[in-house]
């Protein structure tokens, strides 16, 4: 067999049981790598390198390395999930490295970590003062976590008393020119109601949106695939009927949301009102 293609052959089975142990192992080696992992890491790669063209190794045998060394993380995993003192064994625990604005010495030696690089860390998360600092920990994988003291934390409406409405997930309504009706009826709009706010934007129907998206606050984004379209001449009576739409399915979904019974008896009331303003003016906006 030609070597070129034997190397080929050995470079695809190689690639291919590296991407079953990586499926393997989970995202979670990626997301959280730990020392043990990096290490584990550079030996599987150098093994599946090497049997891909040292033609000395055994294909057998490079396959069984990369078993046994990607079977490792694997029963790791499992073993520290049914055993905290072995997570710690294997994984180690974090060290605080600040305390009360007080940088542990100890412990910076301990991580054969230097002041200046304590210092980089804590820039690297917006934290420029000591005194700032009421916890500092270096977790397992690395990374600084930093809890600022109560005064030096932003400032959040909750902090200062207010209530404001929660945001729930965003919903895409229309992709590539296609009008998702499921997530439209999640919103609770109407189709008349985006098309006139697509038809502000200067579409003249779905098919010129590439992407539209509406947050729970009614808020719509929309981007078009001509951004310099020409807008059209938008007709006034079936865009206020759409707006007309737009106010009822708030009003109802205000009175869904809220727990102020009050309120929500409220909210329901004018959105009655509403429904009933629209079905005695829909005669007159048409067209």
């Amino acid at each position: 067999m030609p070597e070129l293609l034997l190397i080929f052959i050995r470079s695809v089975i190689s690639f291919v049981v590296l991407l079953l142990l990586a499926r393997l192992m989970g995202k979670q080696q990626l997301s959280q790598l730990t020392f043990f992992d990096y290490v584990v890491g550079i030996t599987i790669g150098s093994i599946s390198a090497a049997m891909a063209v040292d033609q000395n190794i055994k294909i057998l045998n490079g396959i069984t390395g990369l078993v046994v060394w990607g079977g490792f993380p694997i029963l790791l995993s499992l073993l520290s999930m049914k055993s905290i003192k072995f997570r710690k064994l294997t994984d180690g625990k974090p060290t605080v490295m600040i305390e009360n604005g007080k940088v542990k010495e100890q412990n910076l030696k301990k991580e054969m970590m230097t002041f200046e690089e304590l210092v980089q860390l804590l820039r690297e998360k917006n934290v420029f003062k000591l005194s700032d600092v009421e916890l500092a920990v270096m977790e397992i994988n690395g990374k600084l976590s930093v809890m600022k003291k109560s005064e030096s934390a932003p400032v959040t409406p909750k902090v200062l008393g207010l209530t404001i409405e929660e945001d729930h997930k965003p919903q895409i309504v229309i992709l590539d020119g296609k009008l998702n009706e499921k997530s439209l009826n999640k919103t609770g709009y109407t189709r008349e109601w985006l098309l006139g706010e697509a038809m502000k934007q200067g579409a003249s129907d779905f098919s010129d949106v590439f992407m539209a998206q509406i947050d729970s606050n009614g808020n719509v984004y929309i981007d078009l695939y001509q951004d310099k379209l020409k807008k059209p001449d938008v007709k006034q009576k079936p865009l206020l009927k759409a707006s007309l739409k737009k106010v009822h399915a708030d009003l109802l979904t205000f009175a869904s949301e809220t727990n102020d019974r009050e309120a929500k008896q409220m909210y329901a009331r004018e959105a009655r009102k509403v429904e009933d303003l629209i079905v005695r003016m829909s005669p007159y906006l048409k067209g």
